[in-house]
């Protein structure tokens, strides 16, 4: 029997979709180097720099691909608009936070941030969207509330820095939801990055008035480096959306897990930040419910797909 050549196209697709995937993660998992290389540049700066680059790069990327006239219907959508300048807000708080916790040696805990995420996702469907959790979904979700408890016992305060990744993420995702197909990848940044360049023009020229901005005073490698922003925040996006319309949901649902694996070892054998005992116990327990939380996913989705099509 000769193979069907649509099947060739469907395992061409397929790993097309995994090598996006594994770009997108994997440049989202090396960003703390970036933020390393950006230092003496503080938290505040660096982010205000991240959205007028991006808004730039976005803009042409626009340009590129004819995008112009989605673009200009999403602004002239109030509701899009809206949607969108809150999720602008939400996605601002989690670039600040996760560059405030990559700066002040807390990568860790930033990788934690990421680790939780899909659970908080899981639990925003339970409070908000009404959605009803199968049992072993419940046990992830107690699993990983005792691994806050144990976290915050060896954090010595409770890690705040990771909920608010999480939590900051985890509403990010909720209000895009409510987009939908509506927006596509680039003009949803474009729109975002341009409702945030206004306070972001004004950080940048308050440092740079007060004498603390960065950009003009370290030379032309670091004034590039900082430009190159706009690109490294866009092109993950843009690599994670190609590699979502071709791969199975289970296998972005696992490739999500890269990222925070990443940052996880390059805090512990490029930056050395200290992992006691009782934070490996608390990320275990995280990463226990995350492994309960992906497998009743994966049972889940193959059940569904063996259920036979119903033909009207």
């Amino acid at each position: 029997m000769q193979p069907q050549p649509g099947g060739r196209r469907r395992r061409s697709e397929g790993g097309i979709g995994l090598a996006f995937g594994l770009a997108a993660y994997g440049l989202w998992g090396v960003l703390p180097l970036y933020f390393a290389v950006l230092v003496p540049a503080g938290p505040l700066e660096i982010v205000a720099n991240r959205v007028v680059w991006s808004l730039l790069f976005c803009l042409l990327l626009v340009t590129a691909i004819r995008g112009w006239a989605a673009f200009r219907a999403a602004l002239a959508a109030p509701r899009i608009l809206g949607t969108l300048a809150l999720a602008a807000a939400l996605i601002a708080v989690n670039w600040f936070t996760y560059t405030l916790a990559v700066v002040n040696a807390e990568t860790i805990q930033a990788s934690l941030g990421y680790f939780i995420n899909p659970l908080v996702s899981v639990l925003l469907g339970v409070l908000i969207l009404k959605e009803r959790l199968r049992v072993i979904q419940w046990v992830a979700l107690g699993i990983a509330l005792l691994a806050v408890l144990v976290l915050s016992f060896a954090y010595g305060a409770v890690p705040w820095l990771a909920l608010v990744l999480a939590l900051s993420f985890g509403f990010y995702g909720l209000v895009k939801k409510n987009v939908g197909a509506k927006v596509d990848a680039v003009t949803s940044l474009s729109v975002e990055t341009l409702v945030l360049t206004p306070v972001s023009l004004v950080v940048m020229a308050v440092l740079l008035t007060g004498g603390s901005a960065t950009l003009l005073t370290q030379g032309p490698g670091h004034f590039w480096l900082m430009a190159a922003g706009g690109l490294i925040t866009a092109l993950p996006l843009l690599f994670f959306g190609a590699a979502a319309r071709r791969l199975p949901l289970s296998t972005v649902g696992m490739l999500q897990y890269l990222a925070p694996l990443m940052q996880f070892v390059i805090a512990l054998t490029v930056f050395h930040e200290p992992m006691p005992p009782e934070r490996w116990a608390g990320f275990g327990l995280i990463w226990l419910s995350l492994i309960l939380l992906t497998a009743d996913m994966i049972r889940t989705y193959s059940a569904a797909r063996r259920q036979p099509a119903i033909v009207c």
